[in-house]
């Protein structure tokens, strides 16, 4: 009996000891434990690029980590998506442009999406009503010229695309391909919307002869600019399909060795196209959650503002600031208007500065970028608007001028077109310094 009791009380002794060991090891298991970080997949084309810090912002913010599926020009990338459609490669598709808009819709390959942002973004950037691709950003396609080349050559470079095909210009263009290049295509387009289908010389006309005029094709915008121009590589052609934000971009990575650009752009009419890039989240993404937030942070301001010096396009939020280096030198091509009549507002401000500063001082016109805005200012240094009318200056009939010296309606018609071209005039002025604003779309 007393071998069995301390047998027994062994026993006890033992069990006591492992419960609370096993209620223990039962808790730990129980305790949740941190997860690390998802991945979300980006797929886009080889050009674009973020800065560090922006995307550190979203990942941080999300605890996520973010991987970027470069897959070749953007024709390619499409095509890479459209193929892996059963099983995606990426949760998010960046690059899509007009130019392929209807190809990536028609491939049904992304989920709709309305994301947080954008009513900052332009009505006339948005092109699928039901969200599946959203606009990021926008550039205009047109032809680049190295202005060393012609000036050495003591030759004037081309101003329009009938130029291209001229005898003095034998050789020295080159473009992308249309069937892999966005450039390409969008260039393409361009040509047919200035040359048409129909007529004495129509866009097939004009493929023609610059064919015979020597035009190199590429597959790529990379390897004609960096490899076949005269100033951003060792080619040996001195035009070349970029965009019109490329000459900004070679005063910016100069880092101070030039204060001009070294480039040009041909302008002319019907020259250059209107290149839109969006994001779309693809079909089958497992992260879809995470997929809607960093469209949302593509659209934000965080993420546009640093759109500008990484990409070189422009930003589509309106709200985005831009860099002092695009409002000086990156150039936009003609835009849509009534010419006769912006004549008219451009007349009656020059006019009444020049009154103001009694035709001797200083006046400056000045145009810069504002986002999807171009900004006309025309400045003058006389004796200011007097604070107590500035209120009343956009009245029809109202005049500072003695009779029969004003109507009182130059500027009431000045604000009236301005209207008319979906645009804005204002003003500030102050004793010394008056300075008009008139901003119009060009995306109208």
């Amino acid at each position: 009996m007393k071998t069995l009791t301390i047998r027994m009380l062994t026993l006890l002794l033992l069990l006591t000891t492992l419960v609370p060991m096993a209620a223990c090891g039962g808790r730990v298991a129980e305790t949740p434990t941190p997860t690390g970080p998802r991945t979300l997949t980006i797929m886009s084309h080889d050009s674009f690029e973020a800065s560090e810090e922006v995307i550190a912002v979203f990942e941080e913010a999300n605890n996520a980590k973010i991987e970027f599926l470069k897959s070749g020009d953007t024709g390619s990338a499409l095509n890479k998506a459209i193929l892996s459609k059963e099983t995606p490669l990426a949760d998010v598709f960046f690059g899509v442009d007009n130019t392929f808009f209807s190809r990536a819709i028609k491939a049904d390959i992304f989920e709709p999406y309305k994301p947080q942002g954008l009513e900052d973004i332009p009505d006339a950037l948005e092109l699928d009503s039901q969200y599946r691709l959203v606009p990021v950003d926008f550039g205009d396609v047109c032809l680049n010229y190295g202005k060393g080349y012609f000036e050495e050559k003591g030759l004037a470079p081309p101003q329009s695309l009938e130029d291209l095909t001229k005898p003095e210009f034998k050789g020295l263009t080159v473009v992308e391909n249309p069937a892999t290049s966005s450039p390409g295509l969008s260039f393409l387009i361009a040509t047919v919307g200035h040359f048409g289908e129909t007529g004495d010389t129509t866009y097939l006309d004009f493929w023609a002869d610059l064919r015979d005029n020597d035009v190199l094709v590429t597959e790529g915008w990379e390897d004609a600019y960096w490899g076949q121009s005269t100033w951003a590589g060792e080619g040996d052609r001195p035009i070349v399909v970029s965009y019109a934000t490329s000459p900004a971009a070679e005063v910016y990575f100069s880092e101070g060795a030039v204060s001009e650009p070294p480039t040009g752009n041909v302008l002319g009419e019907g020259a250059c196209f209107r290149q839109i890039e969006f994001v779309g989240i693809l079909k089958g993404t497992q992260n879809r959650d995470l997929a809607e937030r960093f469209v949302d942070f593509m659209l934000s301001k965080t993420f546009q503002e640093d759109i500008p010096l990484q990409m070189w396009v422009f930003p589509a939020n309106e709200k985005a600031a831009l860099p002092q280096v695009f409002t000086d030198f990156a150039e936009i091509p003609l835009i849509p208007c009534y010419p006769d009549e912006l004549s008219q507002v451009w007349t009656n401000l020059i006019h009444n500065a020049l009154q103001a500063m009694q035709f001797k001082g200083r006046l400056e016109i000045r145009i810069t970028h504002a986002n999807s805005m171009v900004v006309v200012a025309i400045t003058d240094n006389g004796p200011g608007i007097p604070a107590d009318i500035q209120s009343r200056i956009f009245e029809p009939f109202f005049t500072t001028r003695a009779r029969g010296e004003g109507s009182g309606l130059g500027l009431d018609i000045c604000k009236k077109i301005v209207i008319k071209h979906e645009g804005v005039i204002e003003f500030n002025s102050e004793p010394g310094k008056t300075a008009f604003n008139v901003s119009l779309p060009i995306t109208n």
